[in-house]
């Protein structure tokens, strides 16, 4: 379960993953992982629509297409990248900066997403329901087997 407030201009989200770090980062730095979870319960992000750049100075774009159709890009650039730590990515337009946090515990990852800087509009309890809604999406794409292909072959030395 994903617990997330506002605080003034900030918007907080922890949640607790029985994954690794290097997992959940894949997810989120993955055009394949972001497709499966970025839209939460209240939109879909279209395969191929996700480009990312992971480093200070990259950019990440995706499309975001809610239930009655209509598309929505959104760009952000990254500021800090310390994998697999931390994100920090802004979004231009606006200037709201998200830092993403990914601790690991002894049985997974503590994530917290921080979104600092948000405009007025974004102020609301839906904001609030839709980064509950991401994090839980991305809880549930998590619980699916690891896609990482096993290798060709498996060497062993010989004693």
């Amino acid at each position: 379960m994903t617990d997330a407030h506002l605080r003034g201009d900030e918007l907080i989200a922890r949640r607790q993953l029985a994954t690794p770090p290097e997992r959940v980062w894949a997810a989120f730095t993955s055009p394949a992982g972001i497709t499966a979870f970025w839209g939460g319960s209240h939109a879909t992000v279209p395969a191929g629509s996700v480009t990312v750049d992971v480093r200070p100075g990259g950019e990440f774009a995706l499309d975001t297409r809610a239930p009655d159709g209509r598309t929505h890009r959104l760009r952000f650039v990254y500021v800090r990248v310390t994998a697999p730590h931390e994100l920090v990515f802004d979004e231009p337009v606006t200037g709201l900066r998200t830092t993403v946090t990914l601790r690991p515990t002894a049985d997974g990852t503590d994530l917290t997403v921080h979104q600092r800087r948000l405009p007025p509009g974004l102020r609301t309890a839906q904001a609030v329901d839709g980064l509950a809604a991401i994090l839980d999406a991305l809880a549930a794409h998590l619980r699916q087997p690891d896609p990482t292909p096993a290798p060709d072959h498996v060497t062993t030395e010989q004693p």
